[in-house]
């Protein structure tokens, strides 16, 4: 089972959990919504859980059915709980390492600015590199404000959301979005 699926089921799951504590019904088109999915998609995850002893299903009337997790399906929560918790902290330190490692290679360079261009979920992983290595880190949304500053010796930083193509290639630049392809397309880490 691919780890997108993996992750839907568990988003299913913990919604599930969170209505029934918090005494709200959620219809299978609300956790279609909420998990990115197909109202048929879902349906048939709800059926997976319910086969697998993680959930139970109580028809109310003709339209409603009620979902609870059981104790089963709370032990799966706190287990996949804990593995997304790996999965992103050793994503985190994959990110970290290479973007330390360009931080630190301008530095070498005499590079003192380093330009974050657009939005991005790395920032603090930049901004926390720049502060460890002593430049100075500034955050722009659009290439254009740059101006002439780009002639300068500095290292212009791409946001992971704007794609390689997008950008012609320049002297100092460095694209977060490559180190995202990078971590996608290394071999997939066992799930736990």
């Amino acid at each position: 089972m691919n780890s997108n699926l993996l992750d839907t089921e568990y988003i299913i799951l913990e919604k599930v959990y969170d209505s029934t504590e918090h005494q709200l019904p959620l219809r299978q088109r609300d956790l279609a919504l909420i998990a990115g999915t197909s109202l048929g998609m879902t349906n048939s995850i709800l059926k997976r859980l319910a086969r697998k002893g993680w959930i139970t299903a109580k028809k109310l009337n003709s339209r409603n059915i009620q979902y609870a997790v059981t104790l089963d399906g709370m032990n799966e929560i706190i287990h996949r709980s804990y593995g997304y918790f790996k999965r992103t902290i050793n994503n985190v330190v994959f990110y970290k390492e290479r973007i330390d490692d360009t931080i630190f290679s301008a530095k070498r360079r005499n590079i003192a600015k380093v330009f974050l261009i657009g939005v991005s979920d790395l920032d603090f992983i930049v901004e926390h590199a720049c502060l460890h290595h002593g430049l100075s880190f500034f955050k722009i949304a659009d290439e254009n404000a740059l101006g002439d500053l780009l002639k300068e010796n500095v290292l212009a930083v791409y946001a992971e959301t704007i794609p390689l193509s997008q950008t012609p290639s320049k002297k100092n630049a460095f694209f977060l979005s490559r180190v995202v392809i990078e971590k996608t397309t290394e071999p997939a880490l066992a799930l736990v």
